[in-house]
């Protein structure tokens, strides 16, 4: 289907002369003379794009757009001019036309133009449904009153480019509600820069931050950018702030109030052009009073104070979190979606769910894997979520998951064969390393000295 193109002008030897070479081009050519006439045939036609002539008897181009623009904000708009008119069409542009074309018309660039019009719409268009795609993914799931006072303090705090301190507990989504309240943001086309300060060595952390020269210190053998130059126009995500260092702390706070930054090893003064959202699983406040947190950092970062509610504050959500987690793994493994019988779902409601939404997940990934029939019953619920009788089947050697009971120790101690017993030991581990670094795979790798690769092996089996 080819791009339909609606001229708009009062002089109809324009209109002849654009038609037929735009019909020649392949393009499919509609017209009006007037801006009444092409307000009705956008309604009536929905075309590509509009060419459209300023100076016009009644409704004048301006006018028109301005018409056009608050009931079709997406459509393309190229404005035709007069000479000496140049003052008239850089107008129409701040109100949203794409472009301006001067008489007598270029036909070279009136084709360029509406090229680069509609390869505009196009990348608007894409750019609409990555983000639709985006906020759908970091999404708070559920309805409770919990999550429901979590949104409207989401979309109130978005809109603004002020710091926002997130709290709440490990598991909860802290780091999902950064990313909506970016997507939600002034800036939404601008990267999303996450770094983790509890994941990060203190030697390590400025350079991360602030980025460093060429020879600033011992293993600097090249120019770094940190992460507020590559956070610019755009979110930084301090995630859990909390662990970070005294000396680093009083840098953040420099670099927040003074909007600017240096290298380490640099004497240039470059200016911040970043949102900072920050987290912390911590009661800061309590920090503060041990002296192991600054308050006037707290103060800086907590303008806009969003805490995220524990899973045992918002139970009503857990069936639709099972739900969604399970047709995502449905969807991720191209299997048929399983469910989970009411029995099963009330279990889960007694649970107090130390490690939040993250452990339902891990709960559900499990249960996916390990349950072959299609609807997962109480009985197939493990300990220590289920304190009723739990029958998970025969033991297969070979297969390298852990009996179940409530002991790490013991049922690693249980089997009866070294090998399973070492790959399901250093298993364990690194899950414990996992969820020390909150989940990032990287800097659990580099904790222990390993590969990325290795890690996501390991996790993968468990």
């Amino acid at each position: 289907m080819y791009p339909a193109v609606l001229i708009v002008d009062d002089e109809s030897t324009i209109i002849d002369s654009l038609e037929g070479i735009l019909s020649d081009d392949g393009f499919e050519v509609m017209h009006a003379f007037n801006g009444y006439e092409a307000l009705k045939k956008i309604d009536s036609h929905s075309p590509d794009i509009v060419l459209l002539d300023i100076w016009m008897p009644g409704m004048d181009g301006i006018d028109t757009l301005k018409e056009i623009k608050q009931h079709h904000p997406s459509l393309p708009v190229v404005m035709i001019t007069g000479h000496g008119s140049i003052e008239s069409a850089v107008d129409a542009t701040k109100s949203g036309a794409f472009d301006f074309l001067e008489k007598p018309l270029s036909i070279d660039k009136v084709i360029l133009t509406i090229n680069n019009a509609l390869n505009f719409r196009k990348l608007e268009e894409e750019n609409r449904y990555l983000r639709k795609k985006a906020i759908e993914k970091n999404s708070i799931t559920g309805t409770s009153p919990a999550v429901r006072k979590l949104y409207g303090e989401i979309m109130a705090a978005a809109p603004t480019d002020t710091s926002i301190l997130i709290t709440g507990e490990n598991g909860t989504g802290k780091e999902m509600v950064a990313r909506t309240i970016h997507q939600f943001s002034t800036r939404p086309e601008g990267p999303f820069i996450i770094i983790n300060c509890a994941a990060i060595p203190e030697a390590h952390l400025e350079p991360e931050l602030f980025g460093h020269e060429k020879g600033a210190f011992e293993g600097a053998t090249a120019k770094n950018r940190g992460k507020f130059e590559l956070a610019a126009g755009g979110t930084l995500f301090l995630d859990e702030i909390g662990d970070m260092s005294t000396s680093t702390q009083a840098k953040m706070l420099r670099a927040l109030e003074s909007k600017t930054f240096q290298r380490i090893g640099s004497s240039r003064t470059l200016n911040m052009d970043v949102r900072v959202i920050a987290s912390s699983n911590k009661d800061l406040e309590a920090e503060i009073k041990q002296g192991r947190f600054r308050e006037d950092l707290f103060f800086r970062l907590n303008v806009i104070p969003i805490h995220v509610p524990a899973l045992r504050e918002r139970i009503e959500d857990i069936p639709i979190l099972v739900d969604f987690f399970l047709s995502q793994l449905a969807e991720r493994s191209s299997a048929p979606r399983k469910t989970l019988s009411a029995e099963a779902l009330e279990i889960l409601k007694q649970w107090h769910w130390k490690g939040n939404v993250r452990e339902l997940k891990n709960l559900m990934e499990r249960l996916s894997i390990m349950v072959e029939s299609q609807v997962i019953g109480k009985n197939d619920i493990p300990g220590p979520y289920n304190p009723g009788p739990y029958n998970p089947g025969p033991y297969k050697p070979g297969i390298e998951t852990l009996p179940e009971t409530d002991d790490v120790l013991t049922r690693i101690f249980i089997m009866e064969k070294l090998d399973q017993a070492k790959a399901a030991f250093e298993t364990e581990f690194i899950r414990s390393r996992v969820d020390r670094m909150n989940g990032d795979l990287q800097a659990a790798a580099k904790h222990m000295g390993t590969s990325l690769n290795f890690v996501k092996k390991r996790i993968s089996k468990s």
